[in-house]
């Protein structure tokens, strides 16, 4: 079952801008990823059938959102799975940061997830990643 919904989808005109919100860093890459899923299928039709082991890195934390994210398209339009929820882990080893994280979901089914929008890529353009006493805010926006 999906978890809370911690974003939200700001205006633009073309694309699609998130807002994704956590605690910490994990929390609002957990945010992120369901953020992405949510753009492109109804996220909260998706059953937490199964659980695949995702491992990313980046030299600094733009990056390493910039390769999650697109990790995670790639498993979507490539190898048809779709997440309802993650567990993420983020660590620092020899100055890049490495993201391992359990995704939970099931096979893209078309007639059961109602597709919404493609998204062709995700970018740097936008990006910004705060860091607060209330938690993590990222922002990034995704090529429609």
């Amino acid at each position: 079952m999906p978890r809370e919904k911690n974003y939200n989808f700001l205006e633009h005109m073309v694309d699609a801008y998130i807002e994704a919100r956590g605690k910490n860093l994990e929390e609002a890459f957990e945010s992120a990823g369901m953020a992405l899923v949510d753009t492109m299928v109804h996220i909260e039709k998706i059953d937490e059938k199964i659980e695949d082991y995702i491992k990313v890195n980046g030299w600094d934390l733009k990056s390493l959102l910039y390769n999650w994210l697109e990790d995670l398209l790639i498993k979507v339009t490539s190898e048809g799975r779709v997440y309802s929820s993650f567990n993420v882990k983020i660590s620092k080893k020899n100055g890049n940061y490495e993201l391992e994280a359990i995704g939970r979901g099931e096979d893209l089914d078309i007639s059961k997830h109602e597709p919404k929008t493609e998204v062709k890529a995700v970018t740097y353009h936008m990006m910004e990643i705060k860091k607060s006493k209330k938690g993590v805010t990222l922002r990034f926006l995704l090529d429609l």
